[in-house]
């Protein structure tokens, strides 16, 4: 039976959302997590591959705003729901799905594509470069100790109700965004996101819970949402704090809140996942090997209008580079381009004739954007090749960023 393409209807979700459960192994989204993903959709970004009225392939877009250097919120298209049914695989239909996707991505304008991988392998293929990393600790509080800014004792922490302190939350979330590449401005509805707490996906830890650090006048300057998870051994209690979330505008904020996790009762262990790795944290702590950090894949990004992307963010020194980009996906970027920054915010980005300078594929130029991954470190994989003598030095050092580019939640 012929395949056919088409963006989703209204009454088709189900079915379509039934079709991805199945591709990631049949395991079912608990009823408050597919509703609050059914209001998230956007229909007109999403598309199906249909075989009759069964559901085969699918592939969505939500419309993000991601922090790149310099502070701007860029459109990106934040890739999300892609499977294939396992009876069609190898067949084409990722690709076409990808092919259509990109397409579309270009139609509305957004430079880039963002998404985080189930399977790093598979994206490459289509032009996504790794451009953030996540770190997650595991920290023995019975032997690491905190050393603490000064004016962490000014900070008050109050416990409140994860739901009824999402306003002052997102506040210090909206503020931080443009502090760090990487970090999307959540769109309405989002906030949900973060606590939807279906008791089924606890696994034998309590419900969410919230903290949040004040300054003395009662604004809210930090939060944490965290859960416990009891154990008991023959020496007593054993329990584990599981660090969901942490966001605070100011070291002291920061400081006050990770020394509240650590000194929770019952507990001897703080595991958090999904951190920047370079986060504060790892200079506070007295003991980093007994915090066990490891780091994972998490962004990947795809550059989709490259003199549009290449603009929007600001460059650390001033560079005057040719770049050769290989896209063979997306063709209309392929070519030489100059990109000349003046250290500030303004860079320009135009096609050009001259020499090239650094040659490169549209991946490596996805997983340098963000400013995490330097372009020395891949062309010392000879990912990137320098083709005129101190072009690659330059570029490098204008290309990289301040702080670690992170992405603080899935989508």
């Amino acid at each position: 039976m012929a395949l056919e393409m088409r963006i989703l209807q209204q009454d088709e979700w189900d079915v379509w959302f039934d079709h991805l459960e199945l591709a990631f192994g049949g395991v079912a989204e608990p009823p408050e997590g597919r509703e609050l993903l059914r209001s998230l959709t956007e229909p007109d970004r999403a598309l199906g591959s249909w075989e009759g009225e069964t559901c085969v392939g699918s592939a969505a877009a939500f419309s993000f705003r991601l922090s790149v250097p310099g502070g701007a919120l860029v459109p990106a298209a934040a890739v999300t729901f892609v499977g294939v049914a396992p009876t069609h695989r190898r067949r084409g239909i990722l690709t076409s799905l990808m092919r259509r996707q990109l397409d579309d991505v270009r139609a509305a304008g957004e430079p880039l594509a963002v998404l985080t991988a189930s399977d790093p392998a598979i994206y490459g293929r289509f032009g996504y470069g790794l451009a953030t990393y996540a770190m997650s600790l595991e920290i023995d509080t019975t032997r690491v100790r905190l050393d603490v800014p000064p004016g962490t004792d000014d900070v008050r922490l109050r416990l409140v109700d994860p739901e009824k302190s999402l306003a002052d939350c997102e506040r210090v979330y909206a503020e931080l965004v443009a502090r760090r590449p990487g970090a999307p401005a959540r769109q309405p509805g989002w906030e949900r996101m973060a606590v939807t707490d279906p008791p089924g996906e606890r696994g034998g830890a309590s419900p969410l819970m919230c903290v949040v650090a004040e300054r003395a006048d009662g604004e809210v300057v930090g939060y944490a949402r965290y859960r416990f998870k009891p154990d008991w051994t023959s020496s007593g209690a054993d329990g584990t704090v599981q660090v969901e979330a942490l966001d605070a505008l100011d070291p002291a904020a920061t400081a006050a809140l990770w020394r509240y996790l650590f000194s929770i009762d019952l507990t001897w262990t703080v595991r958090a996942a999904k951190r920047p790795v370079d986060d504060p944290l790892l200079h506070l702590v007295s003991d980093v090997r007994r915090s066990k950090p490891a780091t994972r894949d998490s962004l990947h990004l795809r550059v989709v209008d490259l003199p549009a992307a290449l603009e929007a963010r600001s460059y650390g020194t001033a560079v005057d580079v040719v770049l050769e980009v290989a896209d063979a996906f997306c063709p209309w970027n392929e070519g030489r381009w100059r990109l000349v920054a003046d250290g500030g915010g303004a860079a320009r980005c135009t096609r050009t004739a001259d020499a090239a300078d650094l040659e490169l594929s549209v991946g490596e130029l996805g997983a340098a954007y963000l400013g995490g991954v330097t372009l020395t470190s891949l062309a010392a994989a000879g990912r990137v090749r320098e083709l005129r003598p101190g072009a690659l030095a330059q570029a490098s050092r204008a290309f990289a960023g301040d702080v670690a580019p992170w992405l603080p939640h899935g989508f």
